[in-house]
C-alpha cells in the first residue's frame, strides 16, 4: 500500500494547522488546503506537507483540488475543518450577510468538498480497508445559546449533514466522524467573530482555567482516524473541564467544593 494520505481544510491556522502537524508526526502524507498561500507555504516548509491554495466556497477551486489529488495519489481521509463564526448579535439584530457567510463556510463548503472527493475516498478505502471523513463542527451545533444565532444554525446544519451522510454511506467501508469542540483558544476564531477587535476577542478567554488549544483537537482527530478500521467514533464532544455548556463556563481557579456534612 502507498503512504496514507489525508486532506485537511482550513489548514492555514488554528485546528487545521495543528491537524496537519499531528498527521505528519503520525507518518501520514498531508495535503493542507486554505486560501492564504503565504501561510500554507510556511506550513509546508516546516512540516513537509503538500498544500493547495483554494477557496472552498468556489466549486472551480474544489474541482482543481480534486484534479490535483487524483493526479498525485490516493486519499484515505478527509478532515473538513474550515469554518468560522461572525458576531454575537441576536437573531433579530444580526446581519443576514453574516449568516450567509457562516452557512457558506460551515455547511455548503463541507457538502461541496465531500461530494467532490468521495470517489477518491472510496478508492482509498479499497486500498486501506477503510477511509475517513471527519467533520469538525462545534458544541454550538448541539446546544443553542444566546448570541449563537447564525453560528448555532450553521453548526446544527453541519451536524445534520454529518448524520445523514453516515446513514447514506452505511454498508461501505467509510467512517463518518464528527468532532464537536467546545471552547478552543486559537489565534483567529474569536478575532474573526468580532470583526478584528483584538481586545474583545482576547476577553473571551480571560480568566478561563485552561481552555482547550488547537493541538488538543488535532490529537482527538488523529486518534479517531488511527483507530482499528472496524471502530467508528461517530460523535466526539470535547470541552475544557471549565466548560459544562456553551453558556456555563467557570472563570477563575477550579477547586474542589467542601464536603457536605450530613
Amino acid at each position: 500500500m502507498s503512504e496514507l494520505r489525508v486532506v485537511v481544510t482550513g489548514a492555514s491556522s488554528g485546528i487545521g494547522e495543528a491537524t496537519v502537524r499531528a498527521f505528519r508526526a503520525a507518518g501520514w502524507d498531508v495535503v493542507g488546503v486554505a486560501r492564504r498561500e503565504e501561510r500554507l507555504r510556511a506550513l509546508a516548509e516546516e512540516t513537509g506537507a503538500s498544500v493547495v491554495v483554494a477557496d472552498l466556497t468556489k466549486q472551480a477551486d474544489v474541482d482543481r483540488l480534486r484534479d490535483h489529488l487524483e493526479a498525485t495519489g490516493p486519499v484515505h481521509a478527509l478532515v473538513n475543518n474550515a469554518g468560522g463564526a461572525k458576531g454575537l448579535d441576536s437573531v433579530e439584530a444580526s446581519d443576514v450577510d453574516d449568516w450567509a457567510w457562516m452557512f457558506e463556510v460551515n455547511v455548503l463548503a463541507v457538502k461541496r468538498v465531500t461530494s467532490t472527493l468521495l470517489p477518491l475516498l472510496r478508492r482509498g478505502a479499497v486500498e486501506r480497508g477503510v477511509a475517513d471523513i471527519v467533520n469538525v463542527t462545534s458544541i454550538a451545533g448541539h446546544t443553542a445559546y444566546v448570541g449563537g444565532g447564525g453560528y448555532n444554525a450553521a453548526k446544527f446544519a453541519a451536524h445534520a449533514l454529518t448524520e445523514v451522510l453516515r446513514l447514506e454511506l452505511n454498508g461501505e467501508p467509510l467512517r463518518v466522524i464528527e468532532v464537536a469542540p467546545g471552547m478552543v483558544k486559537t489565534d483567529e476564531f474569536a478575532l474573526v467573530r468580532f470583526g478584528g477587535d483584538r481586545a474583545r476577542a482576547d476577553a473571551v478567554y480571560d480568566d478561563v482555567p485552561e481552555p482547550l488549544v488547537a493541538e488538543d483537537i488535532a490529537a482527538v482527530i488523529t486518534d479517531a482516524v488511527l483507530k482499528p478500521r472496524h471502530v467508528d467514533l461517530d460523535l466526539i464532544v470535547v470541552k475544557p473541564v471549565a466548560q459544562a455548556a456553551p453558556y456555563r463556563l467557570t472563570k477563575g481557579e477550579l477547586a474542589v467544593r467542601p464536603e457536605v456534612v450530613r
